[in-house]
């Protein structure tokens, strides 16, 4: 049998690594940050070991009100989330014609496949780049800890970028362990805003169809005799 065909566990090496960080020292973590939800049990597990930014770099939210609407979250969260390490913020720009350029021709493919990677490698490419800049040891992101995220292929991206930038990608598969259910209990204890939907224009007419399907399935109960 191929090796390749081997699948991973990211959380333990994740696990591993974290184990061998020498006694005393706190490793420096760019974290790009889909949404506050998601970063809520990201930040309260990793800051345990890291000393982290987070990297708020989202052009392919529509429109811009829920982008700045995500964003004011997000500082929310970090100013009230009791953690052992300080957490730094940087907002990335909102301009979404970078999105709308990486995922050219890919317009129609459904939520999931090659459109979602692209848009993966733009947020991911874009965090590799800055931590490597500012002198980070490690880069991840959050996206790993939603079931509806591809956390091999967003692995995948981000040691391909470790090869082409100086910084190291941090394995990870946040929603190991009860990482999704603890990020829902924590967003439901902070009273975060939780979109129904990814973020892009894309996502959210998918979404719109799912509920429109959804509802269409439920029988008139005041029109049956």
């Amino acid at each position: 049998m191929s090796g390749c065909n081997i699948k991973r566990n990211y959380q333990l090496e994740l696990d591993k690594l974290i184990a061998a960080i020498p006694e005393g020292e706190t490793p420096t973590l760019m974290l790009h940050s889909c949404c506050a939800p998601c970063s809520s049990y990201t930040l309260e597990y990793l800051t345990r070991y890291f000393s982290i930014t987070v990297f708020y770099y989202n052009p392919n939210i529509s429109p811009a009100e829920e982008f700045y609407k995500r964003v004011a979250e997000q500082k929310r969260l970090i100013s009230e989330l009791p953690v052992k390490n300080p957490v730094s913020f940087i907002e990335g720009g909102y301009d979404p014609s970078e999105f709308y350029t990486a995922v050219k021709g890919l317009e129609s493919i459904p939520e999931g496949g090659a459109r979602c990677f692209a848009c993966y490698r733009l947020r991911l490419e874009r965090t590799a780049r800055l931590a490597a800049e500012l002198g980070f040891d490690y880069f991840a992101t959050t996206l790993s800890i939603s079931p509806y995220k591809n956390a091999p292929k967003l692995n995948e991206i981000s040691e391909e970028l470790a090869g082409v930038y100086a910084v190291k990608a941090l394995p990870c598969d946040l929603k190991k362990r009860g990482g999704y259910k603890r990020s829902v209990e924590l967003s439901a204890e902070y009273g975060l805003y939780r979109q129904d939907y990814c973020g892009c224009v894309f996502s959210k007419r998918e979404a719109e169809e799912r509920r429109a399907a959804r509802e269409a399935r439920v029988p008139d109960q005041y029109n049956e005799k």
